[in-house]
């Protein structure tokens, strides 16, 4: 179309060239600008926080997705959701769970728990904790990529700290639902990289805070303020005062918080501690014992954490798990090993330089190919955890019978009580109150919601609700994706 035709056809004229007017101006930013931003984009110093982004989105995937399908496979979700909602409305951190009226503070002192309050007043539900977790499973990764491009450069840094995001201590951890545990691990990321660049006040300011995440970590807090004391004379004074504050704050954690708040004025786990009975205490397995720490040091750092005085960190939690008699301590499972995670990681970005000038010839080159090599090694066990399923179309599509059950579920009314195991907690404590079967101490909840399974159907289960609740009348309200709920009619 040429000029006189445009301007017919209501166009605009193309603008003609104006003799000394120069070139026109190029569209979009110029190919130096574009050059310089994309640089800037994946310079060292941004690449932790990508790093950190796109596993926020893989560990929020892997949790929300089996929250959806209803595949939760343990009631702590449940329990910590009640102790939010109560931080959430003002109240004492009550979780039903563990009783009825009990006290969350009276079980582990988890304080730290009242910081998603205000986030779950905007956002209630289960899926707001998962989310947290995300994050700061997520977060934890900026400062051990951080340290790791640091003392290492771009390239193999990048490999520790991917390492590291898709490491199996993490892995479990986001695949078990909720835990405390979450707050620690980038507190302890942050403490250890803090002492590694020589920043005793902000090693003591991000790890003083473990006290209010568990009871033990105080201990652990304790002996980042050891390393402090180690490598820097001049700091004597915040290093010791970090150590004895940590070791205080575990002891009268232990001795008179958590047994004040106690119904039976005491810690409930010393039993899981040395002997618990008057028979013979049984002990964990010494093999089971080794396969744990050969997984803990072996393909997250190939044991050359082993030359890193920071690897004293992981050393209480070791510590209590090797003076129990707790089999679900020991092994892979569960969220137990999440927070020696930054701990060996670190200590094997501490360790790399060293060993990448020494005087020996195969060390130097095993130095050097050892990112690399957790890198593969994090992504070849990938394949049999749980981010594998990432992989798979089924984990995108919501059961058939995760639907149907929740249907079911809905037919229960906001704030009844509520007797119920592990599937259905996790879609009622958000609106009622939420009992764990055969432990509601007398009193009849207004319904009963339990799976069903081969040898429990919705009969049996309305025969075993008689059984617990004989002064109380139930009848059965659905069926509905193996979960059955039932009312409370009458008493008797």
């Amino acid at each position: 179309m040429d000029t006189a035709t445009a301007t017919a056809a209501g166009g605009r004229a193309p603008a003609q060239p104006v003799a000394g007017a120069g070139p026109a101006p190029a569209a979009g930013p110029a190919p130096g600008r574009l050059r310089t931003r994309t640089a800037a984009l994946f310079a060292p110093r941004s690449v932790p926080y990508w790093t950190a982004g796109a596993l926020f989105i893989v560990f929020f995937a892997v949790s929300g997705l089996r929250f959806r399908a209803m595949a939760t496979s343990s009631w702590d979700l449940g329990i910590f959701e009640q102790a939010v909602r109560a931080y959430a409305h003002l109240r004492a951190p009550v979780a039903d769970l563990k009783g009825p009226g009990t006290n969350i503070l009276g079980d582990h002192f988890s304080p730290v728990l009242a910081l998603l309050a205000p986030l779950y007043r905007i956002f209630p539900g289960p899926l707001t904790l998962l989310c947290a977790q995300a994050f700061l499973f997520a977060l934890s990764a900026v400062p051990v990529t951080r340290t790791a491009v640091r003392f290492l450069g771009r390239g193999r840094g990048l490999a520790v700290g991917v390492a590291y995001g898709l490491s199996w201590g993490l892995q479990k951890a986001v695949d078990f639902d909720f835990h405390e545990i979450a707050f620690a691990v980038p507190l302890i990321a942050f403490a250890l990289e803090a002492v590694l660049r020589g920043r005793w006040t902000a090693a003591v300011c991000w790890a003083a805070p473990l006290v209010l995440v568990k009871e033990d970590l105080g201990v652990t807090a304790a002996v980042i303020g050891a390393l402090i004391l180690v490598r820097a004379r001049q700091a004597v004074p915040l290093a010791v005062g970090l150590v004895v504050f940590g070791l205080a704050a575990t002891a009268v954690t232990l001795g008179v918080i958590i047994p004040g708040f106690n119904g039976s004025g005491s810690y409930d786990y010393w039993n899981k501690i040395g002997g618990g009975g008057d028979g013979p205490t049984p002990r964990i397995p010494f093999d089971t014992a080794l396969r744990t720490l050969l997984w803990i040091l072996l393909p997250t750092s190939g044991l050359l954490a082993l030359r890193s005085p920071l690897l004293l960190a992981a050393l209480p939690t070791l510590g209590w798990r090797f003076i129990s008699h707790e089999p679900h301590y020991w092994g892979i499972d569960w969220h137990y090993n999440a927070v020696l995670m930054p701990v060996v990681f670190l200590a094997l970005a501490d360790a790399l330089p060293r060993t990448l000038v020494s005087e020996r010839p195969w060390v130097r080159s095993y130095a050097h190919h050892l990112p690399a090599a957790v890198l593969a090694a994090a992504l070849a066990l990938s394949t049999t955890l749980p981010l594998a399923r990432l992989t798979e179309a089924g984990t995108y599509r919501k059961p058939p019978t995760a639907t149907a059950a929740e249907h079911l579920l809905e037919r229960i009314p906001d704030g009844a009580t509520v007797e119920a195991d592990i599937r259905p907690i996790s879609r009622l404590t958000d609106r009622a109150r939420v009992f764990w079967i055969g432990d509601t101490r007398g009193i009849a909840p207004d319904y009963i919601a339990v799976e069903l399974h081969d040898d429990r159907k919705a009969e049996q289960a309305l025969e075993d609700a008689r059984k617990r609740h004989p002064r109380a009348v139930y009848g059965i309200v659905g069926t509905a994706g193996d979960v059955t709920v039932l009312q409370r009619m009458g008493r008797l």
